[in-house]
């Protein structure tokens, strides 16, 4: 078996505060590894720390990116078990869409139209929920309970069959992994 693995975290950003005002959700943003040392973290979300826009397809390290700025950020860590089969895919369909980052673009109708349970689609147009819903329907690691389009962040927990391995501050994940991959 493999471990996909699945961070949901809510920021101190205006963005953060606005989506959790609208939906009253607990996280407001979600990523998907594929490592246990979480070293890359595959999402959609703003491309520089400091500004919302421009946003996209991102890659993002618990310790030298966004998160960097923002330690008391809460969140949580899942982990979904998969067959090596299934990993494979998910890894694929990631790195597909990382050679081919410049085509993509954040979803913000979407965002809007998700809460509003209105079906909005765009070519090669994502939301940080709606990329790992799609990663993880089209690799067969889970089926969706509606489209892709309509999963929000919280969403994610119920799809995951899965472990709840870490719940607390990014800065206190980023000190158990730490911890964990030395006893390693």
């Amino acid at each position: 078996m493999e471990t996909i693995y699945i961070l949901l975290t809510r920021s101190n950003t205006y963005i953060s505060k606005l989506i959790q005002l609208v939906t009253s959700d607990d996280y407001t943003h979600v990523s998907l590894a594929f490592d246990e040392e979480l070293s890359e973290c595959f999402s959609f979300g703003r491309k520089n720390p400091y500004f919302a826009l421009p946003a996209g397809l991102i890659q993002e390290n618990l310790t030298n990116c966004f998160f960097n700025y923002h330690k008391d950020t809460p969140c949580t860590l899942y982990e979904l078990k998969v067959s090596e089969s299934v990993f494979m895919q998910a890894r694929r369909e990631v790195q597909q869409m990382v050679i081919e980052k410049k085509q993509y673009r954040y979803n913000i109708i979407g965002l809007v139209c998700c809460k509003l349970s209105i079906l909005y689609q765009r070519e090669k147009y994502y939301f940080c929920s709606q990329f790992v819903a799609e990663i993880l329907e089209k690799s067969q690691a889970v089926i969706l309970p509606k489209p892709a389009e309509l999963i929000r962040p919280i969403d994610c927990i119920s799809l995951i069959p899965g472990n709840c391995l870490f719940t607390g501050k990014i800065s206190e994940l980023v000190a158990s992994v730490n911890s964990q991959v030395r006893v390693s």
